[in-house]
């Protein structure tokens, strides 16, 4: 039955380190840990405390990593979007291109006409001018 209430001890005494420790630095609490041997109340306070800040620390860094990923996936969504964008844009300006190369074809081909064209005018103004003399 002792060792009910030793154990009952311990645990008190241990969560009354706990408290006393939460307002200790880290390398207070790593310090007194190692300055006892393990098993003794210190010892387990002290590991129990660090143990605590380790996983809020680890609960704040899969928190920071998630918050993160979310924003990168966001990132990328956006990203994807603006490449859709881009790609169908340039198709677009392809397009425009294509009948921009279309367009000018047909330019040439008028001032090919327009240029032969005035050239049998003059040759027929220069035959004229010939047949009047």
């Amino acid at each position: 039955m002792s060792t009910g209430t030793d154990n009952s001890r311990t645990t008190h005494a241990v969560q009354s380190l706990i408290h006393l420790l939460k307002t200790r630095s880290y390398e207070e609490i790593r310090q007194r840990m190692y300055d006892n041997p393990p098993g003794t109340v210190w010892w387990s306070a002290c590991k129990t405390e660090l143990d605590v800040r380790n996983g809020e620390q680890m609960a704040s860094a899969a928190l920071g990593s998630a918050r993160v990923v979310e924003k990168m996936k966001a990132t990328s969504e956006r990203l994807e979007g603006s490449s859709d964008k881009l790609l169908q844009s340039t198709a677009e300006i392809a397009e425009m291109l294509k009948g921009t190369r279309e367009t000018g074809r047909r330019v040439e081909i008028a001032t090919y006409v327009m240029v032969a064209v005035a050239v049998l005018q003059l040759f027929y103004i220069a035959f004229q001018l010939a047949g009047k003399k």
